[in-house]
C-alpha cells in the first residue's frame, strides 16, 4: 500500500489541477457557471499570473495541449519567437558568449496572452471580461501571498531597489517584502485589465472583443509599453546595462498557432507532446528507450534504468531539438535507433554527453555544451528558481545563477490542467515573465520574459539565436490517449526536470494497481521522485553535473546505495522536494473525472466534483 497525502478526487463535472489554490478554485468557479475546460484553464491562468507572479506572467510563454470533446489533440504554441533584431552577430557584438539570463535582451516576443486569447476564441464559450474577472479581483483587491513570493521579492532586493526600481515600488512597498497573511495587490496590473475590457467592450460579438484584445496587446496601449521598456537600459546578468531588441513590428507580426502534436505509442498508450521546439519529445524518447520488461518498480534498477535513458534521450535533446533546424524526430523515434542506443545503458553510471546519429546525421554540440558545475547541491522543495531542482543557498546549479547587484534571479513555471463534463481536456504550462526577470512595465504592472537565455550565441546549430525562430522551451505538458480518447493530462513545473517528473509520473500510473476502479493520480504524483542533471542545463548559466542523481530521501536507503554502486553521484534530498506535478483524468467507459495535485511546497491543489 503506498502512502498518499490526499485521496485521489472523483465526481462527473468538473475537474481543475492547478500550482496554487486560488487558480484552480477561479477555474472552478467558470465550469460552475457554465463554462467549459478551455474557458475555466483561460480563467485560471490569469490569475497564476496575479498569485505566483514569481513563476509566470503576462508576457512570458505557454505550450497549451487541447484535446477537445470528440475532436483531435492539438497542440497551441504560444512561444514566442526572437525578434529581427535579435541575432547570434549582435549580441556577440556586445561581447557576449551567452544570452544574459535576466534583461530585455533575454526578450523573446511575448506569447502567453495571444494564446490563451485564440483558445478562448477558438474553444471557449465565455466572454472575455467573464473570464478575466477573477484576475482582476485578485490584482485590485489583493491576495493573500503564498511564502515563496516574499523570499522570491528578498533575493532581489539590491537589485530592485538600486537597479530595477519600479519593481521595488510594486513588490517593496515601503521597503517591506510581501508575506503570507498580509494582501497583496497589484494595481497597476488589474488597470491594465480593466482598460483592455473598455476599450474591447464595443467591438462586437464575443469573438470581436477577442479580436480585438489581441489587437491591443499586439499595437495598442499594451504594446506600446513594452516597447518603451525593452528600449530602457538594464542591468542584466552580464553585469552590464542593455536594451532590448523588441519593436512594434516584431510584435505586430506574431500570433499563437495551432499545430499537431508528436506522439508516442507505448503499452496500449498514446502519449502527446508539443514538438520539438520545447523539450517535449524527450519524454516521448524516454518511453521509447525502455526495454520490454522493467526492473521492480521503485528498486535501484528501476531508478537507474530511467536516469541512464534520460541522459541518452537529454543528449539528443542538445544535439538535435530547435525551432532553427529540421530535427529528424522519425529516426529519432524509431525502433531501430531505441535499441541501439538503450544497448548503451550499462550498470554503470555514465558521465558522458552521448548524442546519437539518427539516420547516419554526424550530431554538433555547442561548444559551451561541456561546462561543468562541480558544487554539490543543497535542497529546497520549490526555491525560486527554474529548475525547481536541488540547489546550494550559495552554490548554483544548472539553470539557476545566484541573485546579485548584476540581476542574475531565478524564476520557475506554473501548471494548470482542466477537464469537463462533456470531455474537452486541457494541459498548460504557463512560465517565464517572472518578477525576477525584468522590471515591471510600470504602465502594465508585469515584466517582459526572458526565454532568449535557451538558445544558443553559435551559428548553426538547430537551438542558435535566430531572429524569427523560437527558442526551444522546457515547457512540456502532456496528454495521454487509451484506445485513441483522451483520458490523462498531466505536467509540473521545473524547467529541465519537467520530462524526468513527469516520465516517472507516468509510468507509476501505467505500472501500479489503479484505485476505486481507476487511475491513481494521488499515488503516482506523491510517489518519491528524482532528477538528474547529466546534460547542459537550458538556463544561464548553462551548465551540467555530470553523473549527478538526487533523489528524494523517501526513496529508501537500499535505492541511495544501489544507485551509489552504480557509480552515480547521489544527492539525498528533503522527503518532499522533487516535483510539482498536476493531473487531471476521464474514463471515456463511465464519464467518471479525476485529478490530483502535487503537495510538495503545500500550495498546488485540484477541486472538483
Amino acid at each position: 500500500m503506498r502512502f498518499r497525502t490526499r485521496p485521489t478526487l472523483q465526481g462527473t463535472f468538473g475537474m481543475v489541477s492547478s500550482t496554487h489554490w486560488l487558480a484552480s478554485q477561479s477555474a472552478m468557479a467558470v465550469l460552475e457557471g457554465g463554462g467549459n475546460a478551455c474557458d475555466a484553464a483561460v480563467a485560471g491562468a490569469f490569475v497564476l499570473h496575479v498569485v505566483e507572479p514569481h513563476l509566470n506572467g503576462p508576457a512570458g510563454e505557454v505550450p497549451i495541449l487541447l484535446a477537445p470533446a470528440g475532436g483531435e489533440v492539438r497542440v497551441l504554441c504560444g512561444q514566442g519567437v526572437a525578434p529581427a533584431g535579435a541575432s547570434v552577430a549582435h549580441y556577440r557584438g556586445l561581447g557576449l558568449d551567452l544570452v544574459p539570463g535576466t534583461g530585455p535582451l533575454a526578450a523573446a516576443v511575448p506569447g502567453a496572452f495571444d494564446a490563451w486569447m485564440l483558445l478562448l476564441r477558438d474553444h471557449g464559450t465565455k466572454p472575455l471580461a467573464d473570464v478575466l474577472k477573477y484576475a482582476v479581483g485578485y490584482a485590485e483587491h489583493g491576495h493573500a501571498p503564498v511564502e515563496n513570493v516574499g523570499s522570491t521579492v528578498e533575493t532581489v532586493r539590491k537589485l530592485f531597489e538600486t537597479e530595477w526600481t519600479s519593481s521595488a515600488d510594486l513588490y517593496l512597498p515601503g521597503g517591506k517584502a510581501p508575506r503570507p497573511g498580509r494582501l497583496l495587490r497589484n494595481p497597476a496590473l488589474a488597470a491594465t485589465w480593466k482598460r483592455l475590457i473598455a476599450e474591447t467592450t464595443g467591438a462586437g460579438d464575443r469573438v470581436a472583443q477577442i479580436e480585438a484584445a489581441r489587437e491591443v496587446w499586439r499595437s495598442g496601449f499594451i504594446a506600446e509599453a513594452l516597447i518603451r521598456q525593452s528600449g530602457r537600459p538594464t542591468l542584466d546578468t552580464s553585469g552590464e546595462r542593455h536594451t532590448g531588441t523588441l519593436t512594434a513590428t516584431d510584435l505586430a507580426g506574431w500570433s499563437a498557432t495551432y499545430e499537431a502534436p508528436v506522439t508516442y505509442d507505448w503499452n496500449g498508450w498514446t502519449v502527446c507532446k508539443a514538438g520539438p521546439w520545447s523539450q517535449g519529445p524527450a519524454l516521448l524518447q524516454q518511453l521509447a528507450l525502455l526495454p520490454p520488461e522493467l526492473p521492480a518498480y521503485g528498486s535501484a534498477d528501476y531508478v537507474h534504468l530511467l536516469v541512464e535513458g534520460c541522459k541518452l534521450a537529454m543528449a539528443d535533446r542538445e544535439a538535435w531539438y530547435g525551432d532553427a533546424a529540421e530535427v529528424p524526430l522519425e529516426d529519432l523515434l524509431s525502433a531501430g535507433y531505441n535499441a541501439a542506443r538503450r544497448a548503451l545503458v550499462g550498470d554503470r553510471a555514465s558521465c558522458e554527453l552521448r548524442p546519437g546519429s539518427p539516420g547516419g546525421r554526424t550530431p554538433r554540440l555547442s561548444a559551451h555544451a561541456h561546462t561543468v558545475i562541480a558544487d554539490e547541491p543543497g535542497f529546497s522543495p520549490m526555491g525560486a528558481g527554474e529548475p525547481t531542482v536541488a540547489k546550494h543557498p550559495t552554490s548554483p546549479v544548472p539553470g539557476e545563477p545566484e541573485t546579485g547587484a548584476d540581476g542574475a534571479a531565478r524564476g520557475d513555471t506554473c501548471h494548470i490542467d482542466v477537464v469537463d463534463r462533456w470531455g474537452n481536456m486541457v494541459a498548460a504550462t504557463p512560465s517565464g515573465g517572472w518578477l525576477q526577470s525584468n522590471p515591471v512595465v510600470p504602465e502594465l504592472g508585469f515584466p517582459l520574459g526572458t526565454r532568449l537565455q535557451m538558445t544558443w550565441l553559435e551559428d548553426g546549430l538547430p537551438n542558435s539565436l535566430t531572429p524569427g525562430r523560437r527558442p526551444r522551451t522546457t515547457l512540456t505538458p502532456s496528454l495521454a490517449l487509451r484506445d485513441g480518447v483522451p483520458v490523462l493530462a498531466f505536467g509540473t513545473p521545473g524547467g529541465d526536470q519537467q520530462d524526468q517528473w513527469q516520465l516517472h509520473f507516468f509510468l507509476a500510473l501505467a505500472l501500479l494497481p489503479p484505485v476505486r476502479g481507476g487511475l491513481d493520480l494521488q499515488g503516482a504524483i506523491d510517489a518519491p521522485n528524482w532528477h538528474n542533471d547529466s546534460f547542459p542545463g537550458s538556463f544561464h548559466p548553462r551548465g551540467m553535473r555530470p553523473g549527478s542523481v538526487t533523489v528524494e530521501s523517501r526513496a529508501g536507503g537500499d535505492v541511495v546505495e544501489g544507485l551509489r554502486r552504480r557509480g552515480h553521484r547521489v544527492t539525498v534530498g528533503d522527503p518532499w522536494s522533487e516535483g510539482r506535478l498536476c493531473a487531471v483524468a476521464r474514463d471515456p467507459e463511465t464519464g467518471v473525472l479525476s485529478a490530483a495535485a502535487n503537495p510538495r511546497g503545500m500550495q498546488g491543489y485540484a477541486v472538483g466534483r
